[in-house]
């Protein structure tokens, strides 16, 4: 496979038309159709189901599949070009940093900034997505950076622990019975229908927690990332155990955020895979980051 097919069956599933996606791509009809009949008898399967006249192209499930994986594979045949293309005087490129909903986002804004002062055509690319996704990403060389809310497995991974940490706390409506509380303590945690990450180990940070099983309470679901979790909650369905100041909780809003006691505060780190290369911009970066991190 040529990267260059990948990326006209790309321009194909994107314009759903042979037609128009070689006017986009600039050559012939024929060529196109070709190099896509080339591509199914390379892979010995069909792609897309062509319509007759003016009806849209199809994708199979092959096609589907093809699709997702040479998204990635232009993607960071991208990012590895862009890598080579710079020289020490104007330092271009591009840099991937994913994480998860936290205040954390604020240091990598600032480093960003600190570092745009210097080297203006760096571009940065922000993906948002649960850990989970973050740690697939970095580990398909799509992303240079993850950022991770505490606890997370460090072992395979360099990573800098960022100054910053997020509060455990129960988020709720403001007319709940636990409102008044300036606090949630374990005891309040019982029977009360509560949403919660699905990021696996926070069973066990809540478990230390709680002095009992988390399993005893009464999850009634999960989340990945917290803005729908709180509309269910909102709407009156429960209680999300989740970080502080990721919901705005100003104006009108119908929520509040209670922590719990003893206190439970995740840390947050910047964390890239051990043993791989990364590219120059990456290095700069990371030079900002330890500056605004006042780590040197």
């Amino acid at each position: 496979m040529e990267i260059r097919v990948l990326k006209y069956f790309l321009a194909v599933a994107q314009e759903e038309s042979i037609s128009k996606a070689a006017e986009v791509l600039n050559i012939t009809q024929p060529t196109l159709s070709r190099q896509l009949m080339d591509l199914e008898n390379e892979l010995k399967t069909k792609l897309m189901v062509r319509g007759k006249r003016n009806k849209k192209i199809t994708l199979t499930d092959d096609g589907k599949l093809l699709k997702a994986r040479a998204l990635e594979i232009v993607e960071l045949t991208n990012k590895t070009e862009s890598e080579f293309l710079f020289d020490e005087k104007n330092l271009a490129g591009d840099i991937y940093i994913g994480g998860g909903e936290t205040e954390a986002m604020r240091i990598i804004a600032r480093t960003v900034k600190k570092s745009s002062e210097i080297y203006p055509n760096i571009k940065y690319h922000l993906y948002s997505g649960n850990g989970e996704d973050v740690r697939e990403k970095l580990e398909k060389g799509l992303l240079d950076f993850g950022i991770f809310i505490e606890p997370i497995d460090k072992k395979e991974y360099g990573f800098i622990q960022l100054n910053e940490k997020d509060r455990w706390g129960l988020l709720m409506r403001n007319d709940s019975f636990l409102s008044g509380k300036e606090y949630i303590e374990p005891e309040d945690m019982k029977n009360i229908p509560i949403f919660t990450s699905r990021q696996y180990l926070v069973k066990n940070l809540i478990s230390g927690w709680l002095g009992f099983d988390f399993e005893k309470l009464n999850i009634i679901g999960s989340y990945n990332l917290l803005f729908n979790a709180s509309i269910m909650v909102e709407e009156g369905l429960g209680y999300a155990l989740c970080i502080d100041r990721l919901i705005n909780l100003t104006g009108n809003s119908k929520l509040c955020f209670k922590p719990l006691k003893p206190s439970l505060e995740a840390g947050i780190l910047i964390a890239w895979k051990k043993n791989h290369p990364i590219s120059k911009c990456a290095k700069i970066f990371l030079e900002r980051l330890y500056e605004v991190n006042n780590l040197k």
